[in-house]
């Protein structure tokens, strides 16, 4: 990908050595539901140890992306490989290394906080899975919401409670679909900080879907403009302002969302 695939060696000492490989990649990659086209034959890479952003309107494909990263769907064609295994073949190998997180997919709602945590602890095979969800729990603010049900959290703890369910077994790559949605800016504030922290602290890779431009503009070194299932423009937050000649990424997506091309949006 232009602009974004780093150099595969390093200068070490006047030695060069490999680096880390790409986290994700992506080649020709479609989903079609009957003639309804959900993803139209995308490519992208994302390295190591970065945050992309990935956008577009309601429809334009980023859920079902996300999905297609997970095995959750099948592709219609193309190839995704993440963290150097194959979906197609070796889906699990890659998932154990992974998590998810958004706020419109619910935990089961009679479970407590910890119950729900405690399954998914099990499910990754966390070593000291009680350990983990209590450092979770202080890191994140919802300690005294262990013992209640998940359904009876408001928006803002539940979206918490779903992020630490995303970093229980510390993944080397997150997958983010819209994680700051309906919250209020105090809690969504906190939330990018965790993320953030996360991210410098073990090297994650994150994959951000987000209508909150300003958010995007905050956490990903790098964007995708899908529209309509394709990839209509990509590079840095600053590359896109630069050509479009906006003061903002949101601008920026107006402008996309509306085909205004470059040269109309600098006119």
């Amino acid at each position: 990908m232009a602009g974004l695939r780093p150099s595969p060696w390093r200068d070490a000492g006047g030695a060069l050595i490999p680096v880390a490989m790409d986290a994700i990649r992506v080649s020709a990659l479609s989903k079609r539901y009957g003639d309804t086209l959900a993803v139209g034959g995308i490519d992208f890479t994302v390295p190591q140890g970065v945050t992309v952003g990935l956008l577009g309107g309601n429809g334009a494909g980023k859920t079902t992306t996300i999905a297609l990263l997970l095995g959750l769907l099948v592709p219609t064609t193309g190839s995704i490989r993440v963290l150097g295994h194959d979906i197609a073949r070796d889906r699990f190998a890659a998932l154990a290394r992974m998590n998810f997180s958004s706020p419109y997919v619910a935990l089961p709602q009679r479970l407590t906080v910890r119950e729900n945590l405690s399954v998914y602890g099990h499910l990754y095979d966390v070593p000291d899975a009680e350990r983990r969800i209590a450092q979770l729990a202080e890191e994140l603010a919802f300690t005294d919401l262990l013992r209640r049900k998940a359904g009876q959290l408001s928006a803002g703890q539940k979206t918490r409670v779903a992020l630490a369910k995303a970093l229980i077994n510390r993944p080397e790559l997150l997958l983010l679909d819209e994680p700051t949605a309906s919250l209020d800016p105090d809690t969504a504030d906190f939330m990018r900080c965790v993320l953030e922290k996360y991210r410098a602290e073990s090297g994650c890779t994150i994959l951000l879907a987000s209508h909150n431009m300003a958010e995007v503009e905050r956490l990903c070194g790098f964007v995708l403009m899908l529209k309509r299932g394709r990839i209509v423009d990509r590079g840095t937050p600053q590359d896109l302002l630069r050509r479009y000649g906006r003061d903002d990424l949101e601008a920026v997506f107006l402008d996309i969302a509306r085909n205004r091309g470059v040269a109309e949006a600098v006119r």
